[in-house]
């Protein structure tokens, strides 16, 4: 009886398991260079979007990936504001192969905290007195395929 609750018991060790543990905004910051003058501009404002995340490992199976967006207004060259969050999670991921590890914290944990980070930036903005920018949703899939492709082209030169 005892050797079969020990098989089951590593049996349900060796089980991936995926936690959200913590979501948080770690970083946020909002530049109004140009206020209040720039508030009396009639012109569409240019806006451009930048986007990056990364991960690391804090304790064992314990991983904290983030994701900042920068938002940037601007009209010909002054900046209407300029708008930056960086959105957490930390994570309990466990069981899962090293070669999918990758995975989970390059695509599954952004796709996660993506909907945060855009309300976030939404909100910075409609507080500082401007339109909401909603921000697209994004294929991290695809970003997590290309940045690969990249260092696979960096390492070859």
């Amino acid at each position: 009886m005892a050797q079969e609750d020990n098989n089951a018991a590593q049996e349900q060790a060796q089980q991936p398991g995926f936690s959200i543990e913590k979501i948080y905004v770690k970083d946020a910051s909002l530049e109004i260079p140009h206020a209040p003058q720039i508030f009396t501009e009639r012109t569409q404002p240019q806006v451009g979007i930048e986007l990056s995340n990364f991960a690391q490992q804090i304790e064992e199976n314990i991983f904290e990936v983030a994701i900042k967006v920068t938002v940037t207004s601007k009209i010909e060259d002054k900046t209407v504001y300029l708008v930056e969050v960086t959105q957490a999670g930390i994570f309990q991921i466990s069981g899962v192969p090293e070669e999918n590890m990758e995975l989970i914290v390059g695509i599954t944990c952004p796709n996660i905290l993506f909907p945060y980070a855009r309300e976030a930036v939404s909100n910075l903005v409609v507080r500082a007195g401007f339109q909401p920018v909603l921000l697209n949703p994004i294929n991290f899939e695809a970003l997590f395929a290309q940045q690969k492709q990249q260092q696979a082209e960096t390492a070859q030169a």
